[in-house]
């Protein structure tokens, strides 16, 4: 895909804008020296008493665990995701251990510094020549049972992750949809003092 056409209203840095989610994958191996990069950038997210509640649980297309992480999608994305080179099944530990303390405590933020740690994914795989696609479509409890995922562990996401390919792969409603995005306005998101929106 050619370069991004997004404008931000503030200056930042160009990664954000041109980190998309595509569905049109090249289908092409990823080493897992690559894939385990990504997961290195995502290990350095910020976390509530440094408790890094984050889990990832992943499959390079063509291993043996790959149609076991396909399988936790939904149909349709099952449908493109298996064009995917690798994908992550995201998870969250709902308590942690405090500094200070001896015994796991209720973690309030578990879901919210999980989902940094996946932004900072997502960004070293754009910064890679790869884009990651977060899926909110999966079967959790599959997932939980397949994948062998204990109780106290949120099954937040999936992530497909691939370069990006040709978007006539796609069924043609999908291929009007696969490119840069807009946002909304920051003022609609972002308000002082009150909500305000």
């Amino acid at each position: 895909m050619g370069k991004h056409t997004r404008n931000a209203e503030h200056p930042i840095s160009e990664i954000f804008l041109e980190r998309w989610s595509p569905r049109a994958y090249t289908g092409e191996e990823i080493s897992e020296a690559e894939l385990l990069t990504m997961l290195e950038a995502a290990r350095w997210a910020p976390s509530a008493y440094n408790l890094q509640p984050w889990r990832f649980i992943y499959a390079r297309k063509g291993t043996a665990h790959w149609e076991r992480l396909l399988a936790v999608l939904n149909e349709f994305n099952q449908s493109w995701a298996r064009n995917a080179s690798a994908l992550i099944v995201v998870l969250s530990a709902e308590t942690g251990t405090p500094p200070g303390k001896d015994q796991p405590v209720p973690n309030a933020s578990h879901s919210f510094d999980t989902g940094a740690a996946w932004g900072f994914l997502a960004l070293q795989a754009s910064l890679e020549g790869w884009q990651a696609h977060g899926m909110a479509g999966i079967d959790r409890e599959k997932a939980r049972a397949d994948l062998g995922v204990p109780a106290g562990y949120t099954v937040e996401a999936a992530v497909a992750i691939g370069r990006p390919g040709d978007k006539r792969t796609l069924p043609e409603a999908l291929q009007a949809r696969e490119g840069y995005t807009a946002r909304q306005p920051l003022a609609s998101i972002a308000a002082e003092g009150r909500f305000d929106f």
